[in-house]
């Protein structure tokens, strides 16, 4: 199963100054599958410590010293860790906190190895206040689901992927082709992009039932990690709750009344960070949207929130694959699934090596409301995004944010084919949001 990171890890190999490598990511979306492809495909040796299932590895880390730990390895797994030819993989690493401290001195004593590593709950240890991380000596990728144009590459699709990534502005759009790219966006909203569930569709598209059920297998998964990060009964009992309602507060304002009103606000808020942190969720933040970075003008008391997954998304609502077949995109809950499917392939376009974030625009004077999707900075611009059924509607907030901040340019994201209208509007297809950065330099 391809995956765009592999371009990021060669690239990270063939470095001379490279640092050790940290994965973060959610569980389930392929960082061990990603590591262990890659070493077998570039190196002559792969070395794997999986501190769960080797925890007797812990304490060979007990120094920080990368040649005290190498022999300790060595002796303990009676394998031979060679610098120049092994990639060695340390999974699992958040069960040996010493370990990740110890990444920052194989950059300094020992950089001739490649190493990496990765954890299925490695936030929580980061995000401990105890914890002391190795700053500048460690370089990190962060994993998501698989994008949609993964998810074509793993059903086969290639022509429709070489076609996406030629398609350009004036080109001529054969219909059956529009036709056929929103039927596989429909059909990669049902299945997600989750690594095991789209291995098995892949094997039978047809076993729709078999597909739900790996999905819930997962979400019973998560909630199953809940005790390992919730210090608490009560803790523990908010995270439940809260992940129960999660599906309910995607495509809008969270106010934590709505998810639970006989809980205070600041569980709420602790169990929307752990849930976060575990990344099952994403903050959408609203923005000022009055300068560059996005970041520097936010509310952070003024949320929305993505879902990890499409397909665990629709599984956790309990959407009928078969009416979901029969409907248009924009349709199915209201248009939130569109929100969430343009979300989550923009979270794909960020930069690997930094932590995606995403923001919205809304303004709530009195006679005067207005929201924008999402806000896009594209070298020096702030671009407003608004998710759209077809090329019908006024358009009403992207027009309002243009003319409050002198902005020339819009996006719409929607089932309309592509197009730039009056030297102002660009018009992208759900199934081309991967190109929306090679189109935007083509008109700016």
């Amino acid at each position: 199963m391809l995956r765009n990171a592999e371009q990021y890890l060669l690239r990270w190999l063939k470095r001379v100054d490279r640092s050790p490598l940290l994965i973060r990511g959610a569980r389930q979306v392929g960082k061990t599958y990603l590591v262990e492809q890659f070493g077998k495909q570039h190196f002559p040796q792969l070395v794997i410590i999986n501190f769960e299932l080797m925890p007797d590895c812990i304490d060979c880390f007990t120094s920080l010293d990368p040649v005290v730990i190498i022999q300790s390895l060595q002796v303990v797994t009676g394998l031979t860790i060679d610098p120049k030819n092994t990639l060695l993989f340390l999974d699992e690493i958040q069960d040996c906190p010493n370990a990740i401290m110890a990444l920052r001195y194989f950059k300094e004593k020992m950089p001739a190895l490649a190493v990496i590593a990765a954890g299925s709950l490695l936030e929580f240890t980061l995000n401990d206040e105890s914890f002391r991380m190795p700053v500048g000596r460690v370089e990190f990728l962060y994993l998501y689901p698989l994008s949609f144009k993964e998810f074509l590459l793993a059903l086969g699709e290639t022509h429709v992927v070489n076609w996406i990534e030629s398609v350009t502005l004036g080109d001529a759009l054969l219909s059956p082709i529009h036709e056929k790219c929103l039927k596989l966006v429909k059909e990669y909203c049902l299945v997600g992009g989750m690594p095991e569930v789209v291995a098995h569709y892949v094997k039978n598209r047809e076993s729709l039932i078999e597909l739900q059920t790996l999905q819930s297998k997962l979400l019973q998964g998560y909630r199953l990690d809940f005790g390992k990060y919730a210090k608490t009964k009560i803790q523990h009992g908010h995270l439940q709750r809260v992940f129960n309602r999660l599906s309910d507060c995607i495509g809008q304002t969270v106010k934590y009344s709505t998810i639970n009103a006989d809980y205070p606000a600041r569980d709420i808020k602790h169990a929307l960070s752990l849930l976060h942190l575990a990344g099952l969720c994403h903050f959408i933040y609203v923005s000022s949207g009055s300068g560059i970075p996005l970041g520097a003008n936010i509310n952070e008391k003024k949320f929305k929130l993505l879902y990890l997954d499409t397909g665990l998304y629709l599984r956790d609502l309990r959407i009928d694959s078969l009416l979901f077949q029969q409907q248009e995109l924009m349709l199915i809950n209201s248009g939130i699934l569109a929100e969430q499917f343009v979300g989550q392939q923009l979270l794909t376009l960020c930069e690997e090596f930094e932590s995606a974030q995403l923001y919205f625009w809304s303004r709530e004077e009195r006679n005067s409301q207005a929201e924008v999707d999402y806000l896009w900075q594209f070298q020096n611009k702030i671009l407003p995004i608004e998710v759209k059924s077809s090329t019908e509607g006024r358009l009403r907030s992207l027009k309002m944010f243009c003319d409050t901040y002198h902005s020339d340019y819009g996006i719409r994201i929607c089932a309309a084919p592509l197009s730039f209208e009056n030297n102002s509007l660009l018009s992208i297809p759900f199934y081309l949001v991967s190109e929306m950065n090679r189109l935007l330099k083509l008109i700016l």
